[in-house]
């Protein structure tokens, strides 16, 4: 299943690793510090057009998203729940 991150952008959902308030890389010093270290080594990827406000970690690359981290928690969510509900196997009477 894949997640909707904006921007004509697309991932599977089983490579999300954090969902990130983009707000935290503004007040907690350890958020800086890992977003400074990724955008050195090049591992940001900016769809957002400036008006980023989440920052979703996958194991390759972090997307910077114009879409709130509740919404994109809710997709994710949405898309699991239909997995699982794909999965139960009906009771034989």
């Amino acid at each position: 299943m894949f997640v909707h991150l904006g921007a004509d952008v697309v991932i599977p959902t089983k490579e999300i690793v954090a969902i990130i308030d983009m707000r935290l890389v503004e007040i907690s010093e350890i958020t800086a510090e890992f977003f400074r270290e990724a955008v050195e080594e090049d591992f940001v990827r900016d769809i957002s057009q400036g008006s980023g406000k989440s920052m979703v970690i996958t194991s390759r690359t972090i997307y910077i998203s114009p879409i709130s981290t509740m919404t994109l928690k809710s997709r994710a969510e949405d898309v699991l729940k239909g997995v699982k509900n794909r999965m139960k196997v009906p009771r034989s009477s």
